[in-house]
């Protein structure tokens, strides 16, 4: 028996990870007999169980049924949401502690062969939608870019005059590179 719901592109945010993050969700809600048998290909939701396990197909197909009427609301995870709008973890650990990047709340989870839990920023996936609609990441970008050429540029000028600190507090004077011509230029007068 087989059984085919067809999700929303405002689910799935057009992204294949957060449509795997869909199947994750929904095989947590399914009974042990049939999580194996729910699987996401194309952007549809498919359970294919066999003939035998009628109640077990029926139990199933509800349980999906009710899950998939607020699947749109459905927090998104920082991976679906580094796919979602094509950014590294850097740039969503950054664009977070800035604030560009709105978190809804955190997460935790104990996975498998994990001592500890781990827990993660979730974000609404409203929020997510309006910064790919906007193409934010891409100003975003634009900004740390020229951000971080100043902050080069008064490293740099830093760096100078630390050296010429240095250089002085030696004794020596700072070093001028000399110029071809200087002195004719000095003893036609046109310095003053």
């Amino acid at each position: 028996m087989r059984a085919i719901w067809r999700l929303s592109p405002s689910a799935t945010l057009g992204s294949a990870v957060r449509a795997k993050g869909i199947q994750r969700e929904i095989r947590f809600k399914l009974p042990l007999a049939a999580r194996k048998c729910a699987t996401v290909e194309a952007g549809s939701l498919i359970l294919q169980i066999p003939e035998s396990d009628v109640d077990v197909f029926d139990a199933a197909s509800m349980t999906i049924s009710k899950s998939l009427d607020n699947i749109d609301a459905l927090p998104v995870i920082p991976r679906e949401a580094e796919d979602i709008l094509a950014i590294s973890s850097r740039e969503r650990h950054k664009w977070i502690k800035d604030g560009r990047l709105r978190s809804i709340g955190t997460r935790t989870v104990k996975l498998r062969g994990r001592s500890k839990a781990v827990t993660f920023h979730v974000f609404d996936p409203r929020h997510i939608e309006e910064l790919l609609d906007g193409d934010l990441p891409a100003v975003w970008r634009e900004q740390d870019a020229l951000e971080a050429a100043e902050n080069r540029r008064r490293a740099a000028g830093k760096a100078a005059r630390t050296r010429a600190a240095k250089a002085q507090s030696k004794g020596k004077p700072p070093q001028r590179q000399e110029l071809d011509g200087w002195y004719t230029f000095n003893d036609e007068g046109l310095l003053r």
